[in-house]
């Protein structure tokens, strides 16, 4: 089964994707694609790392996400990605400027390959304003058509908003 959640930051995305994947009550490999590059950011990846539970396996894959999720890949396992747009600015900010298509077909091709029960955790980025820089509008019209694809590809859609789930496909 996969599962996307999506919600802006803060709105209790990645918390419910941990209850779900809890919930499963079978192994859980929490793949984080988070880089810390500054201390702001070291202090949200600690915050992440502390409410996780003990018992779960820890990976860091901040760009090749298709190639760790078929070599973590096994039945009766939960496989929670968290989060799909951190990764997305890896892959843009990356000197290759090709290695964003690749690994987006990459995941997209690997997704419905997968035995394991799979929860990918994004940040709705089409809800604001169209951003003036480039680089910004980018992103958010890569993390759109990639959110867009996955939708199609998933079992279950979650928005989050104020900690609050609703439910947009599957049940």
């Amino acid at each position: 089964m996969l599962q996307l959640i999506l919600g802006g930051a803060r709105s209790g995305k990645s918390r419910l994707a941990e209850q779900r994947a809890a919930a499963l009550e079978i192994p859980v490999i929490y793949v984080a694609t988070a880089q810390a590059h500054d201390a702001e950011m070291q202090a949200r990846i600690a915050h992440h790392q502390q409410h996780r539970p003990a018992d779960w396996h820890s990976v860091e894959q901040p760009l090749a996400l298709a190639a760790s999720l078929m070599a973590l890949d096994r039945p009766d396992q939960v496989i929670l990605v968290d989060c799909l747009t951190l990764w997305m600015s890896n892959l843009l900010l990356h000197d290759d400027p090709q290695l964003q298509q690749r690994e987006c077909e990459q995941l997209l091709a690997c997704l419905p390959q997968l035995a394991s029960h799979v929860i990918l955790v994004s940040n709705e980025t089409g809800l604001g304003v169209v951003p003036m820089g480039q680089l910004s509008r980018r992103f958010v019209d890569e993390s759109g058509r990639l959110h867009q694809q996955l939708g199609q590809l998933a079992d279950n859609v979650v928005f989050c908003v104020a900690g609050f789930a609703m439910n947009l496909k599957g049940a």
